[in-house]
């Protein structure tokens, strides 16, 4: 796999998927550290947490409506 100087959107979003999950590359790692944007970082990470936690509402909210639990 090539890895290119510049991250793309996409290897940006593998990039925080991957710390989220805590298994990244060493190459991929230092390619973030020098050619990468902190502020790209941080707003897809950002995102992708948002994203999450709607998810398990979500779901916690259909496991519950399921259940009979609720009122």
């Amino acid at each position: 796999m090539m890895i290119s100087n510049k991250p793309t959107l996409w290897q940006v979003i593998k990039s925080v998927l991957g710390a989220m999950f805590g298994v990244q590359s060493g190459k991929v790692r230092d390619r973030d550290f020098t050619h990468g944007n902190p502020v790209a970082y941080v707003i897809v990470g950002m995102i992708v947490v948002i994203l999450f936690v709607v998810m398990i509402y979500g779901v916690v909210q259909w496991v519950v409506a399921q259940s009979g639990i609720a009122p």
